[in-house]
């Protein structure tokens, strides 16, 4: 690390206090667990919306419902994921609060690697939220859209030596129009990107690169599978004692159907979710399955 220092251009000292946030941590660090604003429900109840930011970005963690994962009043088991990826995971779940919650906090507790973080959910009124759109215009194609239907299907049990086949039924109404495969902007001068890549002032010292093995793009973010143009099915794990393969990441809906196979590398009972997108909006549901 010194050597590191003494090679970084006119470094201030309040740049060098802010090193450690620079960083990118492959293991070791803790999870934020992050309310993400409110919704109403016709029946007069609300929806807190909640998400988290794995600060690790190569170790994926495994938290079991208890004293280091919790959300109360009413906790400590609602609903809550048990297996946290990487870094930013925006609005994954809802709790169902009753109507007269008033004034009332909803705590979502997470203590990973020694260190305990919480989120705090309450009925700010302007943190009311559209949890379809999270305030985004919507066209009339995309206000007409109906969010596909979704039914899953797995073998109970397997072993943990062969592949499992999680198969999907899927319907929907065609919206939105599939427009083909999605193009990456090409030939925008820099500071124009939508949304813009911001551009460090000039003596700013780089950021260490000290997870050469991340594939990240231009923003610093980790390149993933993007789903494919139209219907498609993905899963994750939602609990369970570790992360499980999905071949493909993304499985085109053909017929009313797609298939997608898992490869599991530790025996246990896992909860899978998983997920049917047109496009605009997403279907969820959950399979669980033992590994023996």
């Amino acid at each position: 690390m010194i050597a590191c220092l003494l090679g970084l251009p006119r470094v201030a000292p309040a740049q060098l206090d802010h090193l450690p946030y620079m960083l990118k941590y492959n293991k070791g660090q803790n999870v934020q667990p992050i309310f993400q604003g409110w919704s109403r429900n016709a029946d007069g109840t609300f929806e807190m919306h909640l998400g988290y930011l794995n600060r690790n970005y190569l170790e994926e963690l495994y938290i079991p419902v208890g004293p280091d994962n919790n959300i109360e009043p009413g906790g400590p088991d609602q609903g809550q994921p048990t297996y946290f990826y990487t870094r930013n995971n925006r609005q994954i779940f809802s709790v169902t609060v009753p109507a007269d919650f008033g004034t009332q906090e909803l705590l979502w507790t997470l203590t990973v690697h020694g260190r305990t973080e919480q989120a705090v959910g309450w009925l700010q009124p302007e943190w009311e939220i559209d949890p379809t759109t999270g305030g985004r215009a919507q066209g009339e194609e995309a206000r007409r859209n109906v969010a596909p239907t979704l039914a899953l299907s797995a073998p109970a049990s397997a072993s943990l030596s062969g592949k499992l086949t999680l198969s999907a039924s899927v319907s929907d109404d065609g919206l939105p129009t599939p427009r083909g495969t999605r193009q990456l902007q090409r030939n925008r001068a820099v500071g124009q990107e939508i949304p813009p890549i911001l551009v460090p002032p000039e003596g700013t010292p780089e950021p260490p690169t000290n997870l050469p093995q991340l594939n990240v793009n231009a923003r610093g973010r980790q390149s993933r599978p993007t789903p494919p143009d139209g219907l498609s099915v993905s899963y994750i794990v939602w609990r369970g004692p570790a992360g499980v393969a999905f071949d493909p990441p993304f499985a085109k809906v053909e017929d009313g159907s797609a298939a997608t196979a898992a490869t599991f590398t530790q025996p246990g009972d896992y909860v899978l979710q998983g997920r049917a997108y047109d496009g605009n909006k997403s279907t969820y549901e959950f399979v669980n399955v033992t590994i023996n």
